[in-house]
């Protein structure tokens, strides 16, 4: 059985919105973030993809043909689940588009064999998932920085129940990793 990773990258106060990630996330780069964010990748065979965030990514990767960044190759091969109701088709290589039934169909996904299944950004997916217990795990790259405004990651009413801090890494300039797992539930 896979697990499903939810990976983000946060300001201090929550703030995860891409329009914004120029004066919270380049700033605080490290080779030490980009070896945490490669081995990420390495370590699944499937990604997960809002639609939002899918058509950002998809333009710049599926144009990469020599492992830039040392992930492009990894970006490019694996397999790709865009969650959309209106894209009609997907021209990043190996993407599948799910429409229909998609907690069931991410249910199926964790329910083969495999590695991680991983998820970057997507926060409407992300919040999806949350509701249905589906996430087994989340890591959170906080950048050491306060913006007091923009879209966050929680929002009110999005409660992911308990969680285990089970690893924490400082890295270059600030930037904090923390990775929790989800609390396992005791039936009765």
């Amino acid at each position: 059985m896979r697990k499903l990773v939810i990976s983000e990258w946060i300001t201090l106060d929550g703030i995860f919105d891409a329009e914004t990630m120029g004066e919270w996330f380049m700033p605080y780069d490290s080779p030490a973030r980009q070896e945490l964010i490669s081995e990420g990748i390495h370590a699944c065979d499937a990604i997960l993809f809002g639609r939002k965030t899918y058509e950002m990514l998809a333009p710049y990767w599926s144009q990469m043909k020599n492992n830039e960044m040392g992930i492009s190759a990894k970006l490019n091969s694996v397999a790709k689940y865009v969650v959309s109701a209106t894209l009609e088709t997907a021209a990043w290589e190996n993407t599948t588009i799910i429409k229909n039934n998609v907690i069931e169909e991410i249910t199926r996904l964790k329910q083969q064999p495999g590695k991680e299944i991983q998820v970057e950004g997507s926060a409407i997916l992300v919040d999806a998932l949350i509701k249905a217990d589906l996430i087994d795990e989340y890591k959170f790259f906080v950048h050491p920085i306060i913006m007091g405004s923009g879209k966050r990651f929680f929002k009110d009413g999005k409660l992911p129940g308990g969680l285990h801090l089970s690893d924490t890494k400082i890295l270059g300039g600030g930037v904090v990793v923390l990775t929790y797992q989800r609390e396992k539930r005791v039936t009765g």
